[in-house]
């Protein structure tokens, strides 16, 4: 059998695993020989034949302004850190000729993707230096609106953008930046598919068609996606995948407000997951579920517009046997079972989204001429 192609991966919350573990103290954490209390280490990134990652410099929605500014500054220098620590297996990626370089040499590239519009506290001037600190995309919203755009899991205020957020969109295409749709309302993804002039992504979604999630997107977003070059890379969260574990996580999160908590907020939903996994188990879901979002992304969008984006150490379960980052060759071997070529497997694995950042650094290009 042939070996399956490496993955450039969508997004992954080790940082912020890290962060909350033990405080960012590498030393605290052994990720060289492997580290049980995490989904993420260096063996497992290499047993699952993963060449590229982004890693989400996530911070939650209740920093807001200068505090979420300054920790997501400690997402980045934490990345930083942990790239230089093991510097002969990671290797920090801004370009799309830097993940080749990297891949080529045995290293994980690594870059890195701000996870949520309030990192860059309502201003240009800081979004512009996060791209120069090396940031490659920004998903517009987490789980709670920002002040310019409407989030999926929030109440809608503006209905899509405002002019300020049609603003980042245009200066992120000037950057160089992905537009990330992962988050965003279903009016926002249009909004911005309707002001970019560069591909975005979906960095960690699933097809709303399969499994109707308020995070998931809908089949005429998927198909203006590819109209204008985007990838959507597909999640293994089973929320997002299998609509059985979505209901059940739709009561857990009535459950989480019923006692007072924010349904928007992990710190708050976190503890009634864990209670009802024990009292009321999700129902299972499989490699063979998440297969069927890529198919049907594939299907909808083009097999040149589809990838892969886990969201390792980003949720607390995941489909059977595809529990931590060794699990990307288990998919890949299951779509080759359903009749993927390894021509389109390569696509999904990598090829498509470094085709669209190609094009994206190519827009920055003309526009900086322009």
């Amino acid at each position: 059998m042939t070996d399956p192609p490496y993955v450039f991966d969508g997004h992954n919350d080790l940082p912020w695993a890290m962060r909350e573990l033990c405080g960012y103290e590498l030393d605290q954490a052994d990720l060289l020989a492997g580290e049980p209390r995490l989904q993420t280490d260096l063996p497992r990134l290499r047993r699952g034949r993963v060449g590229a990652q982004f890693w989400s410099v996530y911070v939650p929605c209740r920093l807001v302004g200068d505090s979420a500014v300054t920790a997501t500054l400690e997402q980045i220098d934490f990345v930083k850190r942990l790239v230089a620590r093991y510097d002969d297996r990671l290797s920090l990626a801004t370009t799309a000729a830097d993940v080749d370089l990297a891949v080529e040499s045995g290293r994980v590239a690594s870059l890195l993707g701000m996870e949520g519009g309030h990192s860059i506290g309502g201003s240009l001037g800081t979004l512009r230096m996060m791209y120069e600190l090396g940031v490659r995309y920004l998903t517009l919203t987490h789980n709670e609106n920002v002040p310019w755009a409407d989030s999926a899991t929030d109440e809608p205020i503006l209905g899509g953008l405002s002019d300020f957020g049609r603003g980042v969109v245009r200066e992120m295409n000037r950057l160089g930046m992905f537009v990330d749709l992962s988050h965003v309302s279903p009016d926002v993804m249009r909004d911005a598919l309707e002001t970019t002039v560069a591909p975005v992504v979906f960095s960690h979604s699933c097809a709303k068609a399969l499994c109707d999630s308020d995070r998931n997107v809908p089949d005429d977003v998927l198909a203006d996606m590819a109209r204008g070059g985007g990838v959507c890379m597909v999640t293994f969260v089973p929320m997002f995948v299998h609509q059985g574990v979505a209901d059940w996580y739709a009561e857990c999160l009535d459950v989480t407000e019923g006692r007072g908590g924010d349904r928007r907020r992990f710190s708050d939903v976190d503890p009634v997951l864990a209670e009802r996994m024990q009292t009321h188990p999700p129902p299972a879901c499989t490699v063979d579920d998440v297969a069927d979002h890529a198919e049907h992304v594939r299907e909808v969008a083009g097999v040149d517009h589809v990838g892969l984006g886990g969201d390792y150490d980003g949720a607390t379960f995941f489909p059977e046997r595809m529990g931590d980052v060794s699990s990307y060759p288990l998919l890949l071997d299951t779509l080759r079972g359903r009749g993927w070529s390894d021509t389109e497997l390569t696509r999904l694995a990598h090829g498509n989204v470094l085709r669209a950042m190609r094009e994206v650094e190519l827009v920055s290009r003309t526009r900086a001429a322009g």
